[in-house]
């Protein structure tokens, strides 16, 4: 579910892929269902791509939404993307505690939780694992 959700770079807020047209993704908005194109210069990550740093290493974006959900319950943050930047680091340290504190910067959290939030209202907190295409033999 969450490698169809798509950040659109100079867009705000998530969509969701509905189709693809020649040279651009047709998105629908989350938030109010609006349709609009993403064409080839616009820069489109799916949320399936993106990962969290760790002292360890790197957690796919989909785990830390999952034990954000686990966490709140299903539902939405208790802090929100307006609330100052150390409250929104402590919750965030609630759900990941071995997050990086040096690579993860206050915006990074700040998309996070406003990610977490419109996935939770949309009713699109499937966060499993994407599922890997079946290889050829």
């Amino acid at each position: 579910m969450i490698d169809k959700i798509l950040s659109i770079s100079g867009k705000s807020g998530l969509f969701r892929l509905v189709s693809r047209g020649k040279n651009m993704l047709i998105c629908e908005s989350l938030i109010d269902g609006h349709r609009c194109p993403a064409l080839q210069r616009d820069k489109v990550l799916s949320l399936a791509d993106i990962a969290m740093y760790t002292v360890d290493g790197e957690v796919p974006l989909n785990t830390v939404f999952g034990k954000a959900k686990e966490l709140t319950g299903g539902k939405i943050a208790p802090v929100s993307p307006k609330d100052p930047a150390d409250k929104q680091r402590a919750w965030f340290a609630e759900v990941m505690p071995e997050y990086d504190a040096d690579r993860v910067h206050a915006g990074d959290i700040r998309k996070f939780i406003q990610w977490f939030n419109i996935l939770i209202e949309t009713g699109n907190d499937d966060f499993s694992e994407p599922e890997k295409p079946a290889e050829e033999e």
